[in-house]
């Protein structure tokens, strides 16, 4: 499941949905980005996300099918916020269901680390020091992240024994 919205969301009904898909599921992972009061030692006092419907979503499904390729997953959620939010606001939602811990782990780390570096959103860091506010650069630290996982795909799903 894929949501891009302006709203909050629980985690914990999220993960309670997702652990009652089937009775197959030995392991959930997730994580849960938040909007940080700090950035390159500057204060923040708020964080806008803009994106552009319709794209958005479908690079969330191309990233998620990925996902769906590389490992056996029960299910997998992603939940992405825009609009303003404020330090301490949950941001974005990963989870991955899946039948062992490793896979649960390994595809909720790709899941993130591609959405840093592959998703069509666009933020605006502003503080109390500038009105205009300043917009995020890719960091060269998630662009690594994210190319590991261009020579990690397994070759075969992981198979229950």
């Amino acid at each position: 499941m894929i949501r891009v919205q302006l709203d909050d969301f629980d985690p914990g009904l999220e993960i309670q949905k997702l652990s009652s898909i089937n009775n197959y599921i030995g392991g959930i992972s997730s994580f849960i980005g938040l909007v940080r009061d700090m950035s390159n030692g500057r204060d923040l006092s708020s964080m806008t996300l803009e994106h552009y419907p319709g794209m958005t979503e479908k690079m969330l499904s191309n990233i998620r099918e990925e996902a769906l390729k590389r490992w056996s997953l029960e299910g997998c959620l992603i939940i992405h916020r825009y609009g303003r939010l404020e330090p301490g606001e949950r941001i974005v939602m990963v989870a991955t269901a899946s039948s062992h811990r490793h896979e649960a782990l390994a595809s909720c780390e790709f899941l993130i680390d591609w959405l840093k570096t592959k998703a069509p959103f666009w933020k605006l860091e502003c503080s109390s020091a500038s009105a205009s506010g300043k917009w995020v650069e890719p960091r060269e630290s998630d662009n690594i992240a994210a190319k590991k996982w261009n020579t990690n795909r397994p070759e075969t799903k992981h198979k229950p024994s």
